[in-house]
């Protein structure tokens, strides 16, 4: 009954604060956040106090179980405090950020005992979500320092609020990945790596509330030398996930992995375009046309052959991409021996973590600029596409076909030349990337002739009536006079989208642009 009325008790006391954080409104949201979290804690710490209790019912004083009942009351009635103080703090803006990082450093105390009882959980997580949680930490690491240098309420109630959530997820995360290892020096070494990050963060917070009371610059180079302890353990925390996921071990923000990934999508994207293709079957001819000059029939084998030479060029370039991704581990690999690469120049001044950050920042671009071009592919072969089947079901022009086809050998250009920036061009990969890419040039331009072919075919096959009359034939001229300033204008509009679209795309100067007709 003691029970049941506790539970009550809590069910209105959650109710009750819950309607006190709507009455903030939603421009006071972290202090809403504070103060949810607050009564959570003495609810999470009454279920605790409710179970140790029915463990050590009608135990001896000197059992475990009561030792266990001892420390859970006394969490209890310390949690009960920090709402207290909390609600009380709600009023008085000033002392919102001291009370919420003394709640935030009570609750990373109780997870961290959580975290040392020594029971096995029943989840396993994996250790890409080890990895997710180590960056989290990190954030959560920057926007604590930032509170602590800048000494402001509401930054440090958004970094206390921040940092209570990443320790959460952190702790347990870690303590599920670390049971997957059937190695158990690993796994202590996991536990231990997790359990010191979060113990250097938490006094990163401790030294954060000294800080908002008496403020030095000996307390704020403590904050800096506490971050760079955090960064040591995250990454040894990272170092442990790679060895519990073994020798496939795929770091998700890789950008060699991410290029990979787009590679593919775009190689299955040209895939659906050229059964498009297949499928499409040429105009019935009338009759009075010659049979001979089936122009639909090319067109539609020229523009079959570009989107297979597409698909053979995205398929050497992801060939290419895997064995480029392959050097760069090797340079980054820091078990070889320091003279297999040749050592970069280095400034004086800089670094060995500003070298690894420029290399990894032109790592990422690389394969930015890698994605975009075979992205480019893919749209330009879909493109193509459309414009072919418009074409042979008689809505489309001759005139987009070709536009179409020149720009997939255009796309294909940046493609080879994104591949060539940091390939070796000696090696078998890099030449079939190149004999892909003058297949899908020879390809493009095939089309390209078929088509013009066809147009030129019909120019030949119009005829225009000229009126001998005086009248009639002035009024011809006029016409004549007036589509041509019409579609001069229309030219001129066209050249000045196809600019403006170049500058918002590339940010480049008008010269490419002149490139338009």
């Amino acid at each position: 009954s003691a029970a049941q009325a506790a539970v009550r008790t809590i069910t209105k006391l959650a109710e009750v604060v819950k309607l006190g954080a709507a009455s903030l409104g939603a421009d006071d949201g972290e202090a809403q956040v504070m103060l949810i979290n607050s009564v959570k804690d003495v609810a999470l710490a009454l279920n605790n106090l409710i179970n140790v209790t029915k463990s050590a019912s009608g135990k001896n004083i000197d059992d475990p179980e009561m030792q266990k009942l001892k420390e859970s009351a006394k969490i209890m009635v310390t949690n009960v405090t920090s709402l207290l103080r909390t609600v009380k703090s709600v009023e008085d803006e000033a002392q919102r950020g001291t009370n919420a990082l003394e709640a935030t450093i009570e609750s990373i105390a109780q997870e961290l005992r959580l975290f040392n009882n020594g029971q096995i959980p029943t989840n396993q997580t994996t250790p890409e979500e080890l990895i997710r949680v180590t960056k989290q930490i990190t954030m959560a690491t920057a926007k604590a320092v930032a509170a602590g240098q800048s000494c402001r309420q509401d930054d440090i109630i958004a970094a206390a609020n921040l940092g209570r959530k990443s320790v959460s997820d952190f702790l347990f995360v870690c303590k599920s990945s670390a049971y997957i290892a059937d190695d158990k020096i690993l796994q202590q070494r996991t536990l231990d790596s997790g359990r010191l990050c979060i113990k250097y963060y938490k006094e990163l917070l401790e030294t954060i509330h000294i800080l908002i009371q008496k403020s030095s610059n000996e307390t704020k180079q403590k904050l800096l030398n506490y971050s760079r302890m955090i960064a040591q353990s995250t990454q040894e925390l990272v170092q442990c996930a790679k060895q519990l996921k073994g020798a496939d071990f795929i770091d998700p923000d890789d950008p060699a992995y991410i290029a990979e990934n787009e590679l593919f999508n775009a190689a299955q994207s040209i895939e659906a375009a050229a059964k498009k293709l297949s499928a499409l079957k040429p105009r019935r001819k009338p009759k009075e046309i010659d049979e001979n000059l089936n122009f639909d029939e090319q067109i539609l084998e020229a523009a079959k052959s570009i989107t297979n030479a597409a698909g053979a060029l995205i398929s050497a370039a992801t060939s290419a991409q895997k064995e480029i991704a392959s050097q760069i581990k090797k340079r980054t690999n820091p078990f070889l021996p320091k003279n297999v690469f040749p050592a970069p120049t280095i400034n004086k001044g800089t670094s060995p973590a500003q070298l690894s950050k420029s290399a990894s920042d032109e790592d990422g671009q690389w394969s930015q600029g890698l994605i975009s071009a075979a992205r480019y592919v893919a749209s330009a072969c879909h493109v193509l596409c459309d414009a072919a089947n418009g074409l042979v079901h008689g809505y489309g022009t001759e005139e987009k076909l070709i536009s179409s086809a020149k720009q997939v050998s255009s796309n294909t250009a940046a493609l080879l030349v994104a591949c060539k920036v940091k390939a070796d061009f000696m090696s078998q990969s890099m030449a079939r990337l190149q004999t892909a890419g003058n297949a899908v040039k020879r390809a493009a331009d095939a089309l390209v002739r078929s088509a013009q072919r066809a147009v030129e075919m019909q120019q030949e096959d119009k005829y225009f009536e000229v009126s001998l009359r005086v009248v009639p034939g002035i009024a011809q001229e006029i016409k004549c006079k007036e589509a041509i300033l019409t579609k001069e204008r229309e030219l001129d509009e066209a050249r000045n989208r196809l600019k403006a679209i170049r500058l918002a795309k590339y940010g480049h100067s008008e010269q490419d642009s002149n490139e338009s007709t």
